[in-house]
């Protein structure tokens, strides 16, 4: 049996997690954070995912599952907004470089884009301190933060 982690802004929340980013999200320049995802070269995701997190009981291997409600690229105001290129990755880039996966999929309702869902896999303990490393940032940059209870 694998363990399971969820983060979601509620799930974080009643962890203990303080969320502190104003509604709508601000958009994450890595200029001025530490981490940031990226969908499409040098635009950053401002719409923060809920990322489940399992990993098999040895520690050897792991997957972690972004799900991205309705991300700022399916939210565009005229055509002329509308991203030409095509997805290819989800790419997690903070300054330790890029981790990325190309296991990106759309879900669609009444034939409109409504989530984005990624995969990356981990099979390694180093791969997986790794991914912790950039959640531990990525959190610090869209402003969750720990207070133990």
């Amino acid at each position: 049996m694998a363990s399971v982690l969820i983060f979601s802004l509620a799930a974080l929340k009643a962890a203990g997690f303080q969320h502190h980013v104003p509604r709508p999200p601000r958009t994450v320049m890595l200029a001025e954070t530490k981490a940031g995802i990226q969908f499409y070269d040098n635009v950053y995701e401002p719409n923060v995912p809920d990322v489940k997190l399992t990993r098999s009981r040895d520690g050897q291997t792991g997957v972690a599952t972004f799900f991205f409600d309705e991300p700022s690229f399916f939210n565009v105001e005229s055509e002329d907004d509308i991203p030409k290129d095509f997805i290819t990755a989800m790419r997690l880039v903070d300054e330790e470089g890029v981790l990325s996966t190309a296991k990106v999929n759309a879900r669609f309702v009444n034939g409109q884009p409504k989530t984005i869902e990624a995969r990356v896999e981990m099979y390694s303990p180093a791969e997986w301190d790794r991914f912790i490393r950039f959640m531990g940032r990525y959190a610090e940059a869209n402003g969750l933060a720990f207070n133990k209870a």
